[in-house]
């Protein structure tokens, strides 16, 4: 098998194994509804085997930012339905992630009186809010009748996403939001059965994605983690808690029958990762953009050597909407501008040059 050959995650069948990892963007103005612009900016990288779309918030108490989209209301479906339409009309393949962001937000983002979180531990430092940096607020902690509501809207907004037309959902259980929360000891205290051992910690992440997969179809849904990301205070730094916290999580999800498990971390190939993936016993999507890009070399090798089933690509992915025939022919790629990636509007978004179509007919 090589990178540029068609795989099958479940029920997803992609034409060659590069995917588009998740990629916050915030081009869906104050009402989450995905616009226009978005259905470009999908519509443009519809070559790659899969996009996984932007976390996208299932209630509008999980919104981590402005701009974000939902999938919560009716408009925000039928943006989503456009999207999913576009893409597929170009024989491309697209999930939605979807996102609970916890403590990672602020009300004055979310219009309600509150946000949740494992326990009442707030993050240290500011979050950027309509009206300019705040501290991050003391979150409620989730009462255990609380943990079934979450649970449910993760299950509603998947079935949204479907109904929609997107081909699958993927559970965002990384990256310091409410699921990889709950899997941290510094960012999870609770003394129920939803905290203090590892085996506990990583029930909720069990619940929600069992729950997600009796909904819609476990070949439709994938899970998402990044151990010892030690970001936005979730911090994993004990190995022994992290390899027994995610060997844990692999227990209770390898039954499932899930369509990929998605792992990102700087150690593709090593024994944690590697020993993650035979413990989960399927299909897996590599994603070594832990600070650094991932080279087309190394996706490759991770491809061939047979350390991965797919690879996430996430900023060569921004800046060359046409990667996939830019890797297959070794042409050269347009470099990300970190400085567009949040901004307003087309610029960084859409206006990122494809290669000449004299130059991949190789003339």
């Amino acid at each position: 098998m090589d990178l540029f050959s068609p795989v099958s995650l479940g029920q997803l069948s992609l034409a060659n194994r590069i995917v588009m990892a998740p990629l916050t963007r915030l081009r869906s103005g104050n009402d989450g509804v995905p616009n226009d612009l978005m259905v470009e900016h999908y519509v443009q990288r519809a070559s790659l085997g899969m996009i996984i779309t932007e976390g996208t918030f299932p209630s509008n108490e999980s919104r981590a930012y402005p701009g974000q989209p939902g999938i919560v209301t009716e408009e925000q479906a039928a943006g989503w339905k456009k999207v999913a339409d576009a893409v597929h009309a170009r024989g491309g393949r697209i999930v939605m992630q979807v996102m609970n962001g916890g403590r990672v937000s602020h009300t004055a983002i979310t219009g309600t009186d509150r946000i949740v979180a494992p326990s009442a531990l707030a993050i240290d430092g500011e979050v950027r809010t309509p009206e300019g940096k705040l501290p991050f607020p003391i979150p409620h902690a989730l009462t255990t009748d609380e943990l079934a509501t979450i649970r449910d809207e993760f299950v509603a907004a998947s079935v949204r996403a479907i109904e929609a037309g997107l081909d699958g959902v993927e559970v965002h259980s990384a990256n310091g939001y409410l699921l990889h929360e709950f899997l941290s000891p510094a960012s999870n205290i609770r003394d129920d059965a939803f905290g203090g051992s590892p085996e506990k910690r990583a029930a909720f992440v069990i619940d929600v994605t069992k729950a997600v997969a009796d909904a819609v179809g476990p070949g439709r849904v994938g899970i998402r983690i990044s151990p010892s990301h030690n970001i936005q205070d979730v911090l994993e730094t004990d190995a022994d808690d992290v390899a027994a916290t995610y060997g844990a999580l692999m227990d209770g999800l390898a039954p499932l029958g899930l369509a990929y498990l998605s792992i990102l971390h700087n150690e593709p190939t090593g024994d944690f990762v590697q020993g993650l993936r035979t413990r989960f016993g399927g299909k897996i999507i590599a994603n070594s953009g832990f600070g650094t890009v991932t080279t087309r070399d190394e996706a490759i090798e991770l491809i061939e050597a047979s350390h991965a089933d797919a690879v996430a690509i996430g900023r060569m992915a921004i800046a060359n909407p046409d990667l996939a025939e830019r890797w297959r022919g070794e042409h050269p790629e347009n470099e990300p501008n970190p400085a567009t990636f949040y901004a307003d509007g087309a610029l960084g978004y859409t206006d990122y040059p494809r290669l000449d179509e004299s130059v991949l007919a190789g003339a």
